[in-house]
C-alpha cells in the first residue's frame, strides 16, 4: 500500500495530459553529458500568414529537453519513433533551452541490473493522442 503523502486525488491525475509525440529530430545539448534536445511532433496545428498575406496551416513541433543522452549514444536512434510524454507541463529552461514537456521512461537503478526505457507506442498511433 502506497504511503497517503504519495497519493493524489483523481481530480489531480485527470490534469496530467498525456499525449503521444513522434520525434523529429535529436541532438545532444552541446556541452552536456546527458542532455539532449527533441522536437517532437505532437499534432497541434497553426495557422501562419506568409510575405504575401496568404495563410496557411503548419505544424507546431515542440521542444524538450530530455536527460536521456547516456542511454542513447547514438541519439538520431529516436528519430521516427513515437513515444509518451507529459504535454502540459510549464516550460522550463534547461541549460539554455525551453524544454516544453517531459519524456516519460522507467528505470531500475538498484541491483546488478540496472535499465532504463523510454515509453514507445506502437507506430499505428498519431502523434497527439491522448493516453488515458
Amino acid at each position: 500500500m502506497h504511503n497517503k503523502s504519495q497519493m493524489i486525488s483523481y481530480d489531480d491525475y485527470q490534469k496530467i495530459d498525456i499525449r503521444i509525440g513522434q520525434v523529429l529530430s535529436a541532438e545532444k545539448v552541446p556541452e552536456t553529458d546527458k542532455l539532449v534536445k527533441l522536437s517532437v511532433d505532437f499534432g497541434e496545428i497553426e495557422t501562419v500568414t506568409d510575405e504575401t498575406g496568404a495563410t496557411k496551416s503548419v505544424s507546431r513541433p515542440r521542444q524538450i529537453i530530455s536527460g536521456i543522452a547516456l542511454h542513447f549514444p547514438v541519439v538520431s536512434d529516436l528519430i521516427g519513433k513515437k513515444y509518451a510524454f507529459v504535454a502540459n507541463l510549464e516550460p522550463r529552461v534547461i541549460k539554455g533551452f525551453e524544454s516544453q514537456g517531459m519524456i516519460l521512461a522507467a528505470s531500475v537503478k538498484e541491483g546488478d541490473s540496472p535499465a532504463f526505457s523510454i515509453l514507445e507506442v506502437s507506430s499505428d498511433i498519431p502523434p497527439g493522442t491522448k493516453v488515458s
